[in-house]
């Protein structure tokens, strides 16, 4: 039976009537209220500009992650933690960009995860810059080109993304935030594509290596070809009729791609962190990370006076990464990410004692933890 008027009793039409007007009413409350909200960030950015002039910030993450947090605690239902927390980003990104609207550079070109990350983290209302390469998204963002930068650092499936890490090495750019984008990868195909037909893959190296099972279970005789990124390849498969390609829904959105298959990738909870990059320090959200890049020297022992401070204070370490030093042959710089913020009592009592044997400490920020 048709859910219409005719198929419909008195009694529930009635009912359905009455629901109807009481959504109607309760949309023109929410919308007084977002109109409510979006004068007082006006207000904000008026009392901002008088007392800092161009130096004011308007974007402050930690203040962003308090409200997220808690908005997902206070969430009654029956929407979803998650579900509520993005409509309130949404709400958020816009009153923002009333108060000055905010450029973030990524790694592009248009259509990759990054620029996925970049929307997740500040919203619709932001405006992104594609950028070719990682170092020149520091570069943007520490010339005051743009705001911020957003640049992918691990994978849960490929492991560290080590230009990231290296291009901090030489920065002054401090990290203010985090996100993680969980990575679904589709076949795509264009309007002249020849399904039966399709003799080449293109994508980045990564997700051809992310989607490898898949391939060699239903395309084991199509070429493998690795591009730059994967909205690269989306653009490729456009004029082609012989190609396919791996990518996100944002690059087959953009480029006007059809969904073959979707989530082909052999792990299903496959994961990209990405980071936050810009030239302020954060203040302290209450649930925060801080990340260090620090130099031993090369000698016995070197590797437990850098983690016994850890243990000694009680903080959690949650990630140590080795890189070559760019200072001279074996030599390492151990990255570090932990759980607290650099003003807090511990942190110091941490970050002063790995001082006292290190060759060098380096505080690449802290920041709140990922909240969506």
């Amino acid at each position: 039976m048709s859910d219409t008027p005719e198929s419909l009793s008195q009694a529930d039409e009635s009912a359905l009537q009455q629901l109807r007007k009481e959504i109607d009413q309760l949309d023109t409350e929410i919308l007084a209220l977002i109109s409510r909200r979006a004068n007082c960030a006006m207000q904000v950015a008026e009392v901002k500009m008088k007392a800092s002039g161009t130096s004011a910030v308007f974007y402050r993450p930690e203040r962003e992650a308090q409200v997220l947090t808690s908005v997902m605690k206070r969430n009654p239902g029956p929407l979803g933690n998650e579900d509520m927390a993005k409509l309130f980003r949404e709400i958020m990104s816009a009153c923002l960009a009333l108060e000055k609207p905010m450029e973030v550079a990524y790694l592009g070109p248009e259509g990759t995860f990054t620029q996925q990350a970049a929307l997740k983290h500040f919203g619709q209302w932001v405006k992104t810059k594609p950028l070719p390469a990682i170092d020149e998204v520091f570069r943007e963002v520490e010339a005051g080109a743009c705001n911020y930068g957003v640049v992918p650092v691990e994978n849960s499936s490929e492991g560290i993304v080590n230009h990231t890490l290296d291009t901090f090495i030489t920065s002054n750019i401090k990290i203010c935030g985090e996100v993680e984008l969980r990575i679904h990868h589709h076949l795509l195909a264009g309007p002249n594509t020849k399904r039966d037909k399709i003799s080449r893959i293109y994508s980045h190296q990564q997700s051809l290596a992310q989607c490898r099972k898949w391939l060699d279970a239903h395309m084991p005789h199509a070429e493998r070809i690795a591009v730059n990124s994967n909205a690269e390849a989306a653009k490729r498969v456009q004029g082609e009729w012989n190609s396919a390609a791996i990518a996100g829904e944002l690059a087959a959105s953009l480029y006007d791609l059809e969904i073959v298959e979707s989530k082909i990738e052999d792990s299903p909870d496959n994961s990209t962190r990405f980071l936050i990059i810009g030239s302020e320090q954060v203040g302290p959200s209450s649930e925060d990370k801080t990340s260090l890049v620090v130099s031993m020297r090369n000698e016995p022992g070197a590797l437990y006076h850098l983690l016994k401070p850890f243990n000694e204070f009680g903080v959690d370490m949650t990630r140590l990464e080795t890189r070559p030093s760019m200072t001279g042959n074996w030599t390492y710089v151990f990255f570090i990410d932990f759980s607290g913020h650099c003003d807090d009592e511990a942190t110091i009592k941490v970050i002063n004692a790995i001082r006292e044997t290190a060759v060098d400490v380096k505080v690449l920020g802290s920041y709140p933890k990922g909240v969506l």
